[in-house]
């Protein structure tokens, strides 16, 4: 295994038909915003029970764009999690808002939902940035439960749960918003950065498409502020159409690896963060380990890869030190400490599974 994720493995079944798809849009002559984007559109707002997708450059963007569309606005509070890789973070700063961060759980991840409504309590944040961490679904009922009583606008973080799903519900469906990367290692990955928003609200989704575009009404007239460049290119609308129809399929074989680590994985000193059902897609395969460096090394020296996610949580980021959490946050700091990330990735064998799952129960701490 070279990586915790074998993209040229993962890209190369598809060659053939990509490299049409490429002429396609040579051929075509229009490069932004044309039919290969507007059909990925259509396509990807069906896919999760949405009235609307708008794509735009990539999923920090439409963070920060959504965040817009829904009326949050500079001095505004946004409860978010600081355990997820700072994509938050940064859109809340840069709409001039003010990240307040709830506390996780220790066994998933995942926004603790008594922390979260504590800080509604707390802060009364316009909106909340609910993150599905490592393939899993926060309990968006609970979630909304929350968000009614405090007036909290909920915008979903679906980067790492594309095809996630709870009650039959997909991810990305249940708040105003529902924001998307396609990343090249996602679930659902271009070949480079793309985004998307999915929306059932109507006059979101009219704003969300004047804002990736300088907040034009019209060419060349902006009517609204806070707009940017923020387009998906038409080659990557391609590739994604490409890829749309086999998103479940993966996500299949990726519970299945996650099944198998879970079964297979013995070791007294590694605990697995992953879930189950329909609602988890094994984005990662994340453990928690006190002694991650042992292990790590350990692993390395099998030539078994692995990786941190996230290392150092976001109000402990040296660019946001300001925007510091006024709450202690004791499960991000530990789980900030301990998390592992394994391979998983659909293109993995039964063979490499058990390599993985036999360096991690023969670490001799």
């Amino acid at each position: 295994m070279k990586a915790i994720n074998d993209l040229e493995r993962h890209s190369a079944p598809l060659r053939a038909e990509l490299l049409q798809a490429f002429e396609a849009v040579l051929d075509s002559g229009h490069f932004i915003l044309g039919r290969e984007v507007a059909a990925f559109e259509q396509e990807f707002a069906a896919y999760c029970g949405s009235g609307h997708c708008v794509a735009v450059g990539n999923g920090t963007d439409a963070l920060e764009l959504s965040l817009r569309a829904c009326g949050v606005g500079s001095g505004d509070a946004v409860a978010a999690v600081a355990n997820a890789g700072l994509y938050g973070t940064t859109a809340i700063r840069a709409i001039g808002g003010r990240p307040v961060y709830a506390d996780v759980d220790p066994a998933t991840g995942l926004v603790q939902l008594d922390d979260l409504e504590a800080v509604c309590r707390l802060h009364r944040p316009r909106a909340m940035i609910i993150t599905h961490l490592y393939g899993r679904m926060v309990d968006m009922p609970a979630v909304l439960e929350i968000a009614a009583g405090n007036g909290t606008v909920v915008v979903e973080d679906c980067a790492q749960a594309h095809g996630a799903a709870m009650a039959g519900r997909p991810a990305g469906s249940w708040g105003a918003a529902g924001c998307f990367s396609f990343y090249p290692t996602k679930n659902l990955g271009a070949l480079g950065d793309a985004g998307a928003v999915v929306t059932n609200d109507d006059s979101i989704a009219v704003r969300l498409r004047k804002l990736r575009q300088y907040g034009w009404r019209a060419k060349y007239d902006a009517e609204l502020s806070g707009g940017r460049n923020s387009r998906m290119d038409e080659l990557q609308g391609a590739v994604l159409r490409r890829m749309l129809p086999r998103l479940d399929s993966w996500n299949e074989r990726r519970r299945a690896l996650a099944a198998a680590f879970g079964d297979g994985i013995r070791h007294p000193l590694v605990r697995s963060l992953a879930g189950a059902g329909e609602s988890y897609v094994a984005h990662l395969y994340v453990v928690r380990c006190g002694d991650r460096a042992g292990l790590q090394a350990h692993l390395r020296g099998r030539g078994i890869p692995s990786d941190v996610h996230y290392p150092i949580p976001d109000h402990r980021q040296l660019a946001h030190l300001d925007a510091a959490a006024h709450r202690p946050l004791p499960a991000t700091e530990t789980l900030a400490a301990e998390v592992l990330t394994l391979p998983c990735f659909p293109e993995m064998d039964d063979s490499e599974v058990a390599t993985v799952v036999a360096g991690v129960n023969s670490w001799p701490a």
